[in-house]
């Protein structure tokens, strides 16, 4: 008897690799917010985050802080159970990752240059969970 194939290894592509690295960028992403979060709440009086105008956009410098710091946190939660292969988690990642770039758009005035780079990661984040995301689930 000649052994076939089973259908979750044919929908399988290596394009698969795309949502792992989705879930690592997702990671460090988190990681980077967590930390800017928690400077901008100790050191609010910090020049590195204050902008032509004095402020982050129009927010306060420790709001800021808690919304990168919880943001960051949620980024964690999502991007563990994204490796598990779940819907619902790609559905959140794609989600969080548009919060995440929106807020960088906000801080731009401040950081110019890291936030277009979160906001590339971002969407890099968002193609690989929408494009490559159903073939995860089969594994």
């Amino acid at each position: 008897m000649v052994a076939t194939e089973n259908t979750e290894t044919q929908l399988r592509s290596g394009w698969v690799g795309w949502v792992y690295f989705a879930g690592i960028l997702l990671l460090i992403a988190a990681a980077i917010d967590i930390f800017y979060g928690i400077m901008a709440i100790v050191g609010p009086n910090m020049a590195y985050f204050v902008g032509p105008r004095g402020g982050v956009a129009s927010f306060d410098i420790a709001g800021w802080g808690w919304w990168s710091l919880i943001i960051g946190a949620l980024l964690v939660v999502a991007a563990f159970f994204l490796l598990t292969g779940r819907l619902w988690a790609r559905i959140l990642v794609a989600v969080l990752a548009g919060i995440n770039a929106v807020s960088h758009i906000m801080s731009l005035p401040a950081q110019p240059w890291w936030s277009v780079v979160m906001i590339a990661l971002d969407v890099l984040i968002i193609y690989a969970v929408t494009v490559h995301g159903r073939e995860l689930r089969s594994r």
